[in-house]
């Protein structure tokens, strides 16, 4: 038997070395590898003024569905982190990457606590390795923050369920404000929060205490109340077109999820465990469902059911459901509310099986080393970094410097971009650069990302940036590294 002391010590360099591997793959040159496109550069933009005190926003992001709006709260969470790197956007970036790394720290303070060391030492790895879940921590956008507060906040519904500690539904509230004000699915949280809260034994707290929990919660809600009072309830009105208008939205028959529910969940699993690899995902998959299936009976015929078991399948059960009434694209980033819970099922398994015969162990053992080759293999740090952020500045600067320094417009050609990020190097660097909204000016500079040449036409192109400027011609044209052509187009009245 390994002495306590030496047992304690490897503990905590088992502990040290999975940080450090979150860390690792998060941050390292965070600059080059992290996304800079117009959603980045617009929170940037809005950051920005919050941090000069020039403007405080009630509302944050726009929907890509519904036009509905969230709430501000992520753009004051990243405030500190853009003023602290003098405006830079990596700050931002490096703060995301920092809850990243906070939440494969409470998934192993978690699983520990559940499941063992072990266990909690294998999930927290794949956790801290997944490609997906890295790619989504190492970058400055409101959703990707959900995970770190929807664990904190199913954590705490835990805590209140089994430790009848009911102090911790103030944590439930503050974090679940966060998971609502990151991303609107974050609503699935809601029907396993309210039923572990609904059955929990002891008497309800204090009334002092729901009513502190609920005026908590309110408040941090309350910038788009306050919107909606100013702006005759347009948020309010979206919400109730989104799910009155359920043509192409959303399901409210629970019974239409069924036929999704085992795409979805091969999906999630294809994009957490199985490093973006479709035939392990559903081989993930049948495993994950098979040994659920096989514990549950078993559970349930020696009426011995494991509240930390039941726990993760309502919480990952609840989210497949809602995600199955979904009727539009689901992407990687959608699964955010749900990121830990298929790691915890793991760890269950991996927990359970000590307990089991050498043959499960085995094939436990198989399955966790597939899915760590399979996140080695895929591992984000293995491509080449993208660096938008650096190209994005670069080419602004260089208009900056062709402008002459005189005033001008900016359109952009792209396939999925839009101007946002190349703006917000303008205003940092105080160029005379104008919306087509304030001013029409007497150049035009058009950025074309797009691969094709024959593609990269500014002439009649009907881009309204550029139809808005009128009659025009090429003055010049650059193409800088990367593949950008900028073209400054100037007024041709005659059209000749």
């Amino acid at each position: 038997m390994v002495p306590f002391a030496v047992g304690r010590r490897i503990e905590i360099l088992a502990i040290v070395l999975v940080l450090i591997l979150a860390a690792f793959s998060r941050l390292y040159r965070i600059g080059d590898y992290m996304t800079f496109l117009g959603d980045e550069g617009r929170d940037a933009i809005v950051v920005r003024d919050i941090v000069l005190g020039r403007h405080f926003p009630l509302i944050g992001p726009g929907t890509s569905v519904g036009s509905m709006y969230l709430g501000p709260l992520y753009y004051y969470l990243i405030a500190p982190s853009l003023f602290i790197s003098d405006l830079s956007p990596v700050g931002p970036s490096v703060f995301v990457a920092i809850l990243g790394i906070a939440t494969v720290a409470m998934i192993l303070y978690i699983s520990k606590d559940w499941f063992g060391f072990i266990p909690a030492i294998a999930i927290s790895t794949l956790y801290a390795i997944s490609p997906v879940v890295i790619i989504y921590s190492r970058s400055s956008w409101n959703p990707n923050v959900m995970p770190f507060f929807a664990l904190l906040t199913m954590f705490s519904v835990y805590k209140i369920w089994q430790s009848q500690n009911w102090r911790w539904l103030i944590v439930t509230a503050v974090s679940l404000a966060f998971v609502l004000n990151s991303h609107y699915l974050g609503l699935l949280l809601l029907p396993p929060v309210f039923f572990f809260i609904l059955i929990s034994k002891n008497l309800l707290p204090s009334k002092r205490l729901i009513i502190k929990s609920l005026a908590i919660f309110c408040f941090l809600m309350s910038p788009l109340l306050f919107f909606d009072i100013r702006h005759s309830w347009t948020n309010f009105t979206a919400l109730k077109t989104f799910f009155t208008n359920r043509e192409t939205t959303v399901n409210l028959k629970a019974y239409k999820a069924i036929p999704n529910i085992w795409p979805i969940w091969q999906d999630v699993n294809t994009s957490l465990l199985a490093g973006g690899q479709k035939q392990l995902g559903q081989i993930v998959s049948v495993a994950l469902l098979s040994f659920s299936l096989v514990l549950l009976i078993k559970q349930l015929a020696t009426k011995t059911i494991d509240p930390k078991f039941v726990f993760i399948l309502v919480w990952l059960l609840s989210g497949l459901v809602g995600l199955g009434l979904y009727k539009q694209h689901i992407y990687a980033h959608y699964f955010g509310f749900i990121f830990p819970a298929p790691f915890f099922l793991l760890g269950y398994f991996f927990s359970a099986a000590r307990k089991s015969n050498f043959v499960l162990k085995i094939l436990l053992a198989v399955l966790f080393l597939t899915i760590l080759a399979a996140m080695i293999q895929s591992h984000p740090l293995r491509s080449s970094p993208n660096r938008q952020l650096f190209l994005t500045q670069r080419v602004s600067r260089y208009i900056t410097e062709q402008s002459g320094g005189q005033p001008f417009n900016l359109a952009l050609l792209a396939k999925s971009n839009y101007d946002a990020g190349y703006r917000y190097f303008f205003y940092l660097e105080n160029s005379p650069y104008f919306t087509i909204h304030q001013k029409i000016t007497d150049q035009l500079f058009v950025i074309c990302e797009l691969e094709s040449r024959a593609a990269c036409e500014p002439i009649n192109n009907p881009l309204w940036e550029i139809a808005s400027f009128g009659w025009a011609k090429i003055d010049v044209e650059w193409e800088l590294a990367g593949g950008v052509r900028i073209f400054r187009l100037v007024h041709n009245p005659t059209g000749s």
